[in-house]
């Protein structure tokens, strides 16, 4: 379908008295995303404008000019659907398609049928399903015409009745709740799943960032998964776990989340909040930022209003997050060394390049530091009958060394954290009054 984009760009009067924009993007960035929304649901998008907005107008938030201009625009391209880039009420919905006559949608409405369109396991689903019904339930009066109707009461004479209006919001609101009883399994059964990693205690590391910063082109470098990575905006929608090894052998599980966008409408931050507590039980986060795209800033910080939203907080984001700066090969050369050079005199920063490679050992050597902790140097005897712990000590410690002796007993060399330590401990059967020849500090 042929599609026209319109970026309202509203003013709001400073107290100086003078204007200035309401929104930190700049509008050329606000059209190029909006297109690139667009484009990620397969439209043929044949203009795009910037309109700017002095005065909203609660009926059409446009002024008349603007909507004839736009129409004109629409029937020399031969348009059939129109793009808001802002939040549009019903009733400024239905007369811009009235002026238009034209299928118009908004901001949300685009996010939610791209989001629709990448579902593809049984909780993306039933998540956007519930936030497609709870836009939908506002919206009724522009969907139909024959909503003041009413039908007949009981008796001869009939009655008021109910008006088809409050039948479909019933049905719709019976839907939503079948939708949300669903949801609440699929959740217990997330959480299960969740209970079940945290008896195999490997540590979390979640990936969040800007849709398109290159998440999942990360996640597939360092863990070697097949996850579908495509220069296109919400490219991923589900979250994939996959477990990989940190350069010293320690397992860690990998977290690729959806995408964060500025203005994510309210109904899907509900919706997928189930997905994003992936994040909050995240021992680590990964901030992925998109240092070639000039609107990097004001993205990092639509990312860090959501964490705040989902309560990570500013304080606590600084103990368990690494702002990983991607794409760094896009940049000119000059640029791209005085990024890396930045990054390297950071404490929390790293300069990758998840296409080509460059950066990515950095990174998983900053993580394994990140993780580790206090270290506990130790050297340990496993006798013959607890060597059914060694995959388990690959797994959760740092084997600096290794002599397997004659009688079948292994002597190995360990780095491991303090929890660990006391888990193996646990596990191998020593108490606080554990036997002095199995271990030798």
């Amino acid at each position: 379908m042929r599609a026209t984009v319109v970026v309202p760009v509203l003013k709001s009067r400073s107290r100086g008295g003078q204007t200035e924009s309401a929104s930190t993007r700049t509008p050329e960035s606000r059209l190029e995303e909006a297109t690139g929304l667009a484009q990620a649901i397969d439209l043929d998008v044949v203009n795009g404008q910037v309109v700017p907005v002095n005065d909203p107008r609660p009926a059409t938030l446009l002024g008349t000019g603007k909507i004839e201009e736009i129409k004109a625009l629409l029937d020399e391209g031969d348009s059939g659907l129109v793009i808001v880039d802002h939040p549009l009420t019903p009733v400024q919905q239905r007369n811009l398609e009235k002026e238009w006559n034209a299928k118009v949608i908004d901001r949300t409405g685009l996010i939610l049928e791209i989001f629709g369109r990448r579902a593809s396991t049984k909780e993306g689903t039933l998540q956007v399903d519930l936030a497609h019904l709870n836009y939908q339930k506002g919206r009724l009066v522009r969907s139909w015409t024959h909503l003041e109707r009413q039908r007949g009461g009981g008796g001869f004479m009939g009655g008021p009745g109910e008006t088809q209006i409050e039948a479909d919001r019933r049905l719709l609101q019976d839907r939503i709740i079948k939708l949300e009883r669903e949801l609440e399994q699929v959740v217990r059964t997330r959480q299960l799943h969740r209970a079940k990693r945290r008896k195999v205690p490997h540590p979390i590391v979640a990936l969040v960032g800007y849709t398109n910063a290159g998440k999942s082109t990360l996640f597939n470098r360092i863990t070697g998964a097949g996850v579908l990575a495509e220069d296109m905006l919400f490219a991923t929608l589900d979250p994939t776990l996959r477990r990989m090894k940190l350069p010293h052998g320690r397992t860690v599980i990998l977290s690729d989340t959806v995408g964060f966008i500025s203005d994510l409408p309210t109904h899907l931050v509900a919706a997928f909040r189930a997905t994003l507590e992936e994040v909050l039980e995240a021992d680590l986060i990964l901030h992925v930022r998109d240092m070639s795209d000039p609107d990097n800033q004001a993205q990092s910080s639509d990312v860090m209003r959501i964490l705040g939203d989902l309560g990570i907080d500013e304080a606590e984001a600084g103990k368990r997050l690494i702002e990983v700066w991607n794409k760094i090969d896009r940049l000119e050369s000059e640029v791209h060394d005085a990024m890396v050079q930045k990054a390297a005199g950071a404490s929390n920063v790293v300069a990758v390049s998840a296409v080509s490679g460059e950066g990515v050992d950095t990174l998983m050597d900053e993580i394994s530091r990140r993780l580790s902790g206090v270290m506990t140097e130790t050297t340990i005897r496993l006798p013959v009958d607890k060597l059914a712990l060694l995959p388990w000590l690959y797994d959760h410690a740092i084997v600096d060394g290794r002599e397997d002796n004659e009688d079948g007993s292994i002597t190995l060399d360990l780095r491991l954290s303090e929890t660990e330590a006391a888990e193996l401990e646990r596990r191998m059967g020593n108490g606080p009054k554990a036997p002095k020849e199995d271990w030798e500090r």
